[in-house]
C-alpha cells in the first residue's frame, strides 16, 4: 500500500511539473515516425532514473563515487542511438546514457560500480573506465585526452577495412585544452578518417567556467584551423541531436572525414556528488532547469499525443522495478574474492610463444639491416600490420630501416605521421582495438617522453583493467656515443621497466635484433623495443635470411666462466666483451640480457650461485635504473652465495653531452675494467 501511495504521490507531481514547463525547447518532427520518437524517449528516461537511484545508493555508501550526467543525457542517447551497433563508442564519465542505449545489462554495470567480480574490470578501476568488445564501447581513462587519439586509430582500421563504419569519441569542454585534442583532431583531418568528435560543453571543468578555460565564442571554431567541418548542436535537445547525427553518420559512411561537434548543454550537478555546486550562480542553475532535455521532452511528446501522461508513468514503473531488480542481482553477488595469482597473471594478455626456427642460409649483415629484414618479413606475414612514425615512408625513416617498403606495401599502411607522438601512440592502441596490429617508429628515443601518457597508463594497463589487449610495438632508437648530445642520445629503458604490463626488449646483436622484433609484433601485449644507433652500422653478424623468432624473457649466455658474472646488455655487451678479449685471463659468465622486462632471474640467479659475483654493465646513468633493481634481486636471493658485494657500472647521473670528451667521461666504458678488476680482488 505504500509504494502504491507514494506512486499516486509522484504521479500528481508529474503532473504539475509537466503543467509548468515552460517552453524553452523548440522540436520538430523531423520526419521522424512515432516509433522511434517513443524509442528516444524510452532511451533518454532510463539513464535519468540509473542516476537517480544511483545518488541514493550514494549516500547510503553503498558505492563510493559518482558523477552525473543529468541533464546530458540527450548527447549521450542521441549519439549512441544513431550510430550502427556495431560502431565504435568512446564515451566518459557522464555518459551513462551510451552504456543503456547499447544495452549493457544493468546488474553488470550496478556490479561494476560496487566493485564486484561481476563488473568489467573485476573491481580493478571504478565507474566507466572499462570497455566492452561484445558492445562496442572503449571506456575512458582520467587524463581524458588519449581516448581522442584511440578514436583515430579504431576509424583508421575501418578505413582500411573499408566497412564504412563510423566512430564516435567525447570529451568534455576541458579537455579541448590539453594537447591531446589538438593532435588527434589534426591526425584526423590530415588521413580523413570518419570520426566524431563529440564536445560536451557543460559550463565547468569541476568549477572553472568555460570563460577562465578558453577565449572563442563556440568551441566547434576550434576545427577551423584543422581544415575540419564542424557544428553547434541543442545538446539538450533529443530530436535535434539524433537527427543531426544520424544524417552526419550517413555521409560519412560514404564519405569518410572527420566532423567536429559542439553540444551546448549544462552540468546540473557538481563534477562529481562532493564536489558540490556552490560555485554555480543560481539564475544559471534555474535557466538550465528549465531546459531540462527530459522534462521539455515529455512535454512535447504530450502536446503531440505521441504518449499520454499514464503512459509516461507506468514506463516509469517499469523501469524503476527494473532497476530494483537488476540491483538486487548485483547485490547477491558475493564479495570479489582475491587471489594474488591472478592479479598478476592478468597484468598481461595470455600469449603463447611459437618458435620458427631459422633457416640455415645466412647473410653477413648489420643490425639496422636485420631490423629492417624483420619488419618487412613481419609486413608480409601480417596483413594487418600498420607501421607509423615520422619521415618513414617515402624517405624511409632517418635511419633508413623502412626504405623501399612503400613501394611494396603501400602507403596506407607505411605511415608518415604529423609530429605528435602521443595521437600516434593512442591511434596504435585504436588500431590494436579494431583489430589489427601496429608498430610505431620513435625517430629516437628520447622522443617518447612527448607520447609518454598514453604508454604508461592507457597501453599498460588495459589488460589488467578490462582483458583488452595492446598490440603495440613501439620501436626505440637510442643510445650515446654518437655526439647527439641530451636530446637524441638517451637510453631510457628504466622509465618503462617499472610499468607493470609493459615488456622491453633490448638486443645487441643482428641475429637477436631480427629473431626478437619478429617475437615481439607477434606478442599480443605492448613492447618497448630499443635499438642502439651507435651499434646500427657498426656491427655485423651472420643472420639467417628467412623469418624466424626468439623468445621475450631469455637471456643470452656469450662466454662462460667461473670467477665472475657480468650482466649487460645493448651497446654495454660489446664493452664488456671488449674487455675480456683485452684480458682473457678473466674466466666470467657474460649475460647478455636482450629482455629487461620479462627479466631473466633464472640465468643471472644461476650464474651468482656459481661465481659468487656479481658486477652489472649498463649504458643508462646509475640511480633508479635496470641495475640498481637486479643487485637488490641478487641481494634477496642469492645472498648467502656473493662473496662479494654487487656492483654496479653505470654512466654518470647527469644529462647527456655533447662534446666527445665529455660523452666518453658520461660514458661507464673506461671505468669498467677498474671496477672488475677491484671486484675480482676482493
Amino acid at each position: 500500500m505504500l509504494r502504491m501511495f507514494l506512486f499516486c504521490v509522484n504521479f500528481v507531481t508529474f503532473i504539475e511539473r509537466l503543467k509548468s514547463v515552460t517552453k524553452v525547447m523548440k522540436y520538430t518532427d523531423y520526419s521522424l515516425s512515432d516509433h522511434t520518437k517513443i524509442k528516444l524517449y524510452k532511451q533518454l528516461l532510463l539513464p535519468r532514473l540509473i542516476e537517480e537511484k544511483m545518488l541514493i545508493l550514494l549516500r547510503q555508501g553503498k558505492i563510493t563515487k559518482w558523477f552525473s550526467g543529468i541533464g546530458q543525457e540527450a548527447i549521450s542517447v542521441g549519439v549512441t542511438a544513431a550510430l550502427h551497433p556495431d560502431e565504435y563508442l568512446l564515451p566518459m564519465h557522464r555518459n551513462l546514457g551510451v552504456f543503456t542505449t547499447r544495452g549493457i545489462p544493468l546488474s553488470r554495470l550496478f556490479s561494476q560500480w560496487q566493485g564486484k567480480a561481476n563488473g568489467f574490470t573485476k573491481g580493478r578501476d571504478r565507474s566507466f573506465h572499462f570497455g566492452s568488445q561484445e558492445h562496442k564501447i572503449i571506456g575512458m581513462i582520467s587524463h581524458l585526452g588519449p581516448q581522442l587519439g584511440v578514436a583515430d586509430g579504431i576509424a583508421l582500421a575501418n578505413l582500411l577495412k573499408k566497412n564504412k563504419q563510423v566512430t564516435a569519441v567525447f570529451t568534455g569542454e576541458g579537455a579541448t585544452s590539453e594537447g591531446d585534442f589538438h593532435e588527434a583532431l589534426n591526425v584526423a583531418s590530415v588521413w580523413n578518417l570518419p570520426v566524431l568528435f563529440c564536445i560536451e560543453n557543460n559550463g565547468y571543468g569541476l568549477s572553472t567556467p568555460t570563460n577562465e578555460q578558453f577565449n572563442c565564442k563556440d568551441l566547434a571554431d576550434k576545427g577551423i584551423g584543422y581544415g575540419m567541418e564542424s557544428h553547434c548542436i541543442d545538446g539538450n535537445n533529443i530530436l535535434e541531436v539524433y537527427t543531426r547525427v544520424n544524417a552526419l553518420c550517413s555521409d560519412l559512411r560514404e564519405n569518410p572525414r572527420p566532423v567536429l561537434l559542439e553540444f551546448k548543454t549544462f552540468r546540473m550537478r557538481g563534477h562529481e556528488e562532493a564536489s558540490g555546486t556552490k560555485y554555480v550562480p543560481q539564475e544559471l542553475l534555474d535557466t538550465w532547469e528549465a531546459k531540462d532535455p527530459i522534462t521539455n521532452y515529455e512535454a512535447f511528446l504530450l502536446a503531440s499525443n505521441t504518449l499520454t501522461a499514464d503512459a509516461i508513468a507506468l514506463l516509469k514503473a517499469k523501469m524503476q522495478q527494473e532497476i530494483e531488480d537488476e540491483l538486487q542481482i548485483s547485490y547477491q553477488e558475493e564479495d570479489l574474492p582475491l587471489v594474488p595469482e591472478k592479479e598478476l597473471a592478468d597484468v598481461y594478455a595470455p600469449f603463447t610463444y611459437k618458435e620458427e626456427a631459422p633457416n640455415l642460409t645466412t647473410e653477413n649483415i648489420r643490425l639496422v639491416d636485420a631490423i629492417s629484414q624483420s619488419l618487412k618479413q613481419a609486413m608480409e606475414k601480417h596483413g594487418n600490420l600498420v607501421l607509423m612514425g615520422q619521415d618513414i615512408a617515402d624517405y624511409g625513416g632517418v635511419f633508413k630501416i623502412t626504405e623501399g617498403f612503400v613501394a611494396q606495401f603501400g602507403k596506407e599502411r607505411v605511415r608518415n605521421t604529423p609530429i605528435c607522438e602521443s595521437a600516434i601512440i593512442s591511434a596504435a592502441m585504436g588500431l590494436s582495438i579494431n583489430g589489427m596490429k601496429a608498430v610505431v617508429e620513435m625517430q629516437f628515443a628520447d622522443f617518447v617522453s612527448s607520447g609518454f601518457n598514453p604508454i604508461v597508463n592507457y597501453l599498460s594497463k588495459t589488460h589488467y583493467r578490462w582483458a583488452e589487449k595492446a598490440d603495440v610495438v613501439i620501436r626505440m632508437p637510442c643510445g650515446a656515443g654518437v655526439g647527439a648530445g641530451p636530446f637524441h642520445s638517451q637510453t631510457n629503458e628504466a622509465w618503462f621497466t617499472k610499468t607493470p604490463g609493459l615488456k622491453v626488449v633490448y638486443p645487441a646483436f643482428p641475429f637477436d635484433a631480427k629473431g626478437l622484433l619478429a617475437t615481439a609484433i607477434n606478442d599480443p601485449n605492448p613492447v618497448l623495443f630499443f635499438e642502439h644507433k651507435a651499434l646500427y652500422r657498426s656491427l655485423y653478424q651472420e643472420v639467417p635470411t628467412a623469418y624466424y623468432t626468439l623468445p621475450l624473457g631469455k637471456a643470452a649466455l656469450l662466454t662462460k666462466g667461473t670467477a665472475i658474472t657480468i650482466v649487460a646488455y645493448g651497446a654495454a655487451v660489446h664493452w664488456a666483451l671488449e674487455v675480456l678479449e683485452e684480458r682473457p685471463e678473466i674466466h666470467a659468465d657474460l649475460i647478455d640480457l636482450r629482455t629487461l622486462q620479462p627479466l631473466d632471474t633464472e640465468t643471472i640467479y644461476h650464474s651468482v650461485k656459481k661465481t659468487g659475483k656479481l658486477i652489472i654493465l649498463q649504458e643508462d646513468s646509475l640511480f633508479g635504473s635496470l641495475a640498481s633493481e637486479i643487485a637488490a634481486l641478487v641481494m634477496e636471493e642469492c645472498f648467502e652465495f656473493l662473496d662479494a658485494p654487487v656492483q654496479r657500472v653505470a654512466s654518470l647521473d647527469t644529462p647527456i653531452p655533447f662534446s666527445k670528451i665529455l660523452e666518453h667521461n658520461y660514458l661507464p666504458k673506461d671505468r669498467f675494467l677498474k671496477a672488475l678488476l677491484a671486484l675480482l680482488a676482493y
